[in-house]
């Protein structure tokens, strides 16, 4: 669950073993937990828990699995997780933003530190990286689902950035505030999204060739498997790699 447009589309090419899938699960439950905990259980109530159950399902996530994240938000005795983001650098100055859900905030920053220092990168202070990217709200539509016009006048009124036809899709670009305001909006219209989500947009990518895009991809796949990491969002211009 990383910079979406490009690391994203690499890790959903490569595919999920059983092991990793489960990871994945794991991480979705507690955003669903955490939806559910700091909101209402009810969906249709929590556009956050609707984000985050939309985002299950497109992973394929089982239904129990599912129900029993949103009752777990229910139990006294449950961890408290809160979201703290981590800034850095990872090799070649690549800029990072790291953003997990952790009941350890000390583990979480010592396990971010070891990765990166292994692999070329360092732990940043607070507002070393985030300058660089647009915290922004990102939706996708399959053009099968509306027409061109039809979207770009719904996505205009109800407030939306900007609007854009891509190959298979279009894209709405929300700010950050409005996201679940245009997200409900759209849903009035539209069943199922192909993706969505509040995300960091780099405001200029970083240009590097193959050999050292293999490299930053090591430390994006090393950082994902620390538990407590949600979402990694990076400048590095990955496309060669798709």
């Amino acid at each position: 669950m990383a910079g979406h447009s490009h690391w994203a589309g690499i890790k959903h090419k490569k595919g999920r073993a059983d092991k990793e899938r489960s990871k994945i699960f794991s991480k979705l439950s507690r955003e669903i937990t955490v939806a559910a905990k700091l909101g209402d259980n009810d969906p249709d109530m929590n556009p956050r828990l609707r984000v985050a159950i939309q985002a299950a399902k497109q992973a394929n996530m089982p239904k129990d699995n599912i129900s029993r994240a949103i009752s777990k938000s229910e139990m006294s005795n449950d961890k408290n997780y809160e979201s703290l983001r981590y800034e850095g650098f990872g090799p070649f100055n690549v800029a990072l933003i790291i953003e997990t859900l952790t009941d350890n905030k000390n583990r979480s920053a010592s396990s971010i530190r070891t990765v990166l220092q292994k692999k070329g990168g360092r732990l940043g202070e607070s507002g070393s990286t985030t300058h660089m990217f647009a915290n922004c709200g990102i939706i996708h539509i399959d053009k099968k689902k509306i027409k061109e016009e039809e979207i770009f006048e719904i996505a205009i009124n109800a407030g939306a950035k900007d609007c854009l036809s891509l190959d298979n899709i279009f894209e709405i670009i929300t700010e950050k505030e409005n996201f679940y305001k245009i997200k409900t909006e759209l849903e009035k219209k539209i069943e199922a999204f192909n993706y969505c989500s509040i995300e960091w947009r780099p405001l200029n990518y970083l240009e590097i060739n193959k050999e050292k895009s293999e490299q930053i991809l090591e430390v994006l796949t090393a950082l994902e498997e620390i538990d407590d990491v949600q979402n990694i969002f990076t400048n590095a211009n990955l496309k060669n790699l798709q």
